[in-house]
Order: structure tokens, then C-alpha cells, then sequence
């Protein structure tokens, strides 16, 4: 047994027995090094090991510190059931523990705002903080124009309520999309047009005649790790959709809710772009720290902030301040920018893997779209094939699948499949695609 190896067994023994709780400091890296006459380059090494396994987590000029005491239970999980259909964040890598002290800080910094209604806009100290992280993203915002919602699910619903000062009343959606745009649609008795994104992108010809001919209002796109494909628009097609809008005077609805995870350093945000306050850019959390924390960013140009304050007024009086609080604590103490390398090495690795799969052991039958990064991929099927049948047949053998009629307005052609790996590690991965390969061959030789 070498060095590290032995000093990672004991920081694991340390963990079963309680000698090292959750959210507790490690051993000193010196600490260790004499412990095991060992040197302090070989404590880092088994420190950054266990990191990788999610079982610790480190802060910059900090040290170590445990992320979750009972890091057997991951292994104790049922190892039969492969999800591919979820969309929630793997919960073995959010920050539990640490988000749980920035919460019970908020408690005593914000206690007098927790007896009364905060402004409607947001915690004016977290909108500072959340304009400077913006900048990050190429997202360059005024005071004015950020407001923190409950949820990007909630700044959507508003947009599709409230009136636009072009006067317009219908919306146009990629097809698939975001299954909870065409609910508040639907909810909202709103007017939908769909759109065919592709991995190449939309049909700008066809873009340019629903503007032209349709009364749109907005345009959603979900630009970047599209839900459910995948796809990614090039920032030559980001130009051109804006073009477009700015042409035929439609807003955008920019949904960037998985940012965080780019590892294209060149790829900006169709708001980057915006030189005319077309685009509304909506920055989501759940994904990288909590789902029930209901926080997000949205960026309303001036022609629609009174309007937006009026309805988001209305709609809550105002965010969860606790959440709000939390979360700027949170951002400050620069947890949130470690946390992110974590969140981004993880689903990079799960793609790549995922990648390697497919193609060790692909169909001829399926064409796969797998992003370098992000929750989902995807693959097609041609018209013979019935998907829902193999979405049953798959449950039936504890793989998960998420139905794909969902993200279709009722009248679209429903070819594409989504698998999600956000709570997937390389061994369901492959488990479960071999599963997926078997019986989408299957169904191809019954028909």
C-alpha cells in the first residue's frame, strides 16, 4: 500500500468513526505529513483524491473540510436503478453543509428584514454582488435592471403574463423546449409557435417569416445546454437570431440557467451581443447549489422594468429574503467560485465519458448529440421506431427515461430523446446506455 493510499483509508476511518464530522476541517496537510513520515506533496495528492470523490472539499488558503460524513451512502445506493431522466443536480456535490452556515448567518444578519416585506427588486446588497458576478458571464447590467426572483420558473411566468411595449401577443419556442415554458404558455392562455432547433441550429429563412408574418411578443431560447438536446448555438447563430429580433422588433427570453458550466471560453451569451436592450437574460442557482433555494438573476431592459416590478410585486411582495441573505453570504465567502470547478470538472467528465461509450458500443440506429458539458445529451430515432415503448421497456429494467412529449407543443414530430447524467456516475452511465443501445436495436429489427 503506498503512502497516500494508506493516509486515505485513515482520514476514512476517521469519518466512520465521528472523529471528523460534516463541514469539519480536515488534519492539517503538516499534520498528516509527520503523522505518516511522509511528504506534504503526498498529502495533497491523497487530499485532492478524495476531493475528486466528492468525500472533501477545499477552500483557498483554508484547507480540506469534509463535505458529507456519510460518504458510504453512494455506494450503499441501489445500484440497479440508472436515472437518465432526472434534471436535478447530483445531490452528492451540492454544498449542504456549507450553504447550511451561510443560511444560519443570514438568520442573524438579516433578522429585522425577516419581520417585514423586503423590496420586490431584491436584496439591493445581493443585486450588487449578483452585478458583479454577471461581468463574469459578459453580462454587463445596471442597478435597476436586475431583479431576484423566486425561481427563473417565476421571472418566465411574468413574461408570459404581463404586455410588451411592441405591442405583441404571441410567443414563439424551439421545439422541444423547456417543458415549463409551455406550461405557464398554456397556464396563461398564451399563443405558441414552435420552431425546429436541430444541432446545426434554427432555420433562419423560417425565423425570419414567423417574425415577419406572426404577432411574436418574445422568442424563448435556451441558447446553451439546451433542454432537452444539448445543443448549443454557435455565436455566429446567437448574432443572427439577434439580428433578426432586433429587425422585426421581438424581444428574447434568454434562459442561461446552466452558465456555470461552460468550459468554451468563447462562447458568450446572446445578451453580450445586445446592443439595442432586446434580450431579458434569466441566470438560475438551483442547478449549482440547491433546487428547493428558488433563486434567480434576470436582467429586464428599461422599456419593461416597471411593468416586470408591477407584476413581481404582485406575485410574491418579494423574494425569501433567508434565501436571498444565504446566497450572498454564500457568493462572498467565495464558495460559490470553488464550488463551480467542482460542478464543472464532474459533468465535464461524465460527457467525456459518456462520449466514450457511445462510441465503444453505438447503434447504427441512433445519432447521438453529447455536449462537452452540461446535464443532458441526446440522441434520434427515426419515424419506425416507437419511442415510448422503449422508454417502458426501459423502466421495466430500472433505467429511467424521461418522456419526450413534454417538451413538444402538441402538433410537433417527436424524434429526439434526452439522457440526463446529472445524477449518473460512469458505472449507470455505461450500464445504462448498453441497456438504451439494446432496446432501440430491438425495436428497430420489430419494425
Amino acid at each position: 500500500m503506498t503512502k497516500y493510499e494508506a493516509i486515505i483509508n485513515y482520514i476514512k476511518s476517521e469519518i466512520s468513526n465521528c472523529n471528523i464530522k460534516s463541514g469539519q476541517k480536515l488534519p492539517s496537510i503538516r499534520n498528516v505529513s509527520e503523522r505518516f513520515s511522509c511528504s506534504k506533496a503526498t498529502v495533497v495528492k491523497a487530499y485532492d483524491l478524495m476531493e475528486r470523490e466528492h468525500i472533501v472539499y477545499s477552500i483557498a488558503k483554508s484547507g480540506y473540510y469534509l463535505v458529507e460524513s456519510n460518504f458510504k451512502a453512494e455506494v450503499k445506493e441501489d445500484d440497479a436503478k440508472v436515472d437518465f431522466a432526472t434534471a436535478a443536480p447530483d445531490e452528492y456535490i451540492l454544498p449542504y453543509e456549507e450553504f447550511q452556515h451561510c443560511i444560519n448567518m443570514a438568520m442573524d444578519l438579516y433578522k429585522d428584514n425577516l419581520f417585514n416585506n423586503s423590496n420586490a427588486e431584491g436584496l439591493p446588497s445581493l443585486i450588487n454582488i449578483v452585478i458583479k458576478q454577471l461581468q463574469n458571464y459578459q453580462v454587463f447590467a445596471s442597478r435597476e435592471n436586475v431583479f431576484i426572483t423566486s425561481g427563473a420558473q417565476q421571472a418566465i411566468n411574468i413574461l408570459t403574463m404581463m404586455d410588451f411595449n411592441n405591442g405583441r401577443r404571441k410567443v414563439l419556442v424551439e421545439q422541444p423546449t423547456y417543458h415549463g415554458v409551455l406550461k405557464s404558455l398554456e397556464l396563461n392562455h398564451v399563443e405558441t409557435i414552435g420552431i425546429r432547433r436541430i444541432y446545426e441550429g434554427i432555420d433562419f429563412n423560417e425565423l425570419e417569416n414567423i417574425f415577419k408574418y406572426e404577432n411574436i411578443k418574445f422568442f424563448y431560447t435556451i441558447p446553451r445546454f439546451h433542454n432537452p438536446t444539448g445543443f448549443s448555438y454557435s455565436n455566429r447563430n446567437k448574432k443572427r437570431i439577434l439580428e433578426l429580433c432586433k429587425k422585426y422588433d421581438v424581444y428574447i427570453v434568454e434562459d442561461d440557467y446552466l452558465s456555470d458550466l461552460e468550459v468554451n471560453k468563447k462562447s458568450d451569451p446572446i445578451y453580450a451581443f445586445d446592443m439595442d436592450s432586446r434580450v431579458i437574460y434569466l441566470k438560475s442557482y438551483s442547478k449549482v447549489l440547491l433546487p428547493g433555494l428558488r433563486i434567480s438573476a434576470a436582467v429586464i431592459p428599461s422599456t419593461l422594468t416597471k411593468n416586470f416590478r408591477e407584476y413581481k410585486k404582485w406575485n410574491d411582495l418579494n423574494t425569501s429574503v433567508l434565501a436571498q441573505g444565504a446566497l450572498e453570504i454564500y457568493i462572498k465567502s467565495g464558495m460559490f467560485d470553488e464550488n463551480i470547478k467542482k460542478f464543472k470538472e464532474v459533468y465535464t467528465e461524465r460527457m467525456k465519458y459518456l462520449s466514450e461509450v457511445v462510441k465503444n458500443y453505438g447503434s447504427k440506429k441512433i445519432k447521438w448529440h453529447i455536449p462537452k458539458s452540461g446535464f443532458f445529451a441526446s440522441f434520434e430515432l427515426n419515424d419506425n421506431i416507437n419511442i415510448n415503448s422503449i422508454i417502458e421497456n426501459l423502466k421495466l429494467k430500472n433505467i429511467l427515461m424521461a418522456d419526450t412529449s413534454k417538451f413538444y407543443l402538441s402538433n410537433s414530430s417527436k424524434k429526439i430523446m434526452r439522457i440526463s447524467v446529472s445524477r449518473t456516475n460512469p458505472h449507470k452511465i455505461k450500464k445504462g446506455i448498453l441497456e438504451v443501445i439494446e432496446e432501440v436495436e430491438k425495436a428497430g429489427i420489430n419494425n
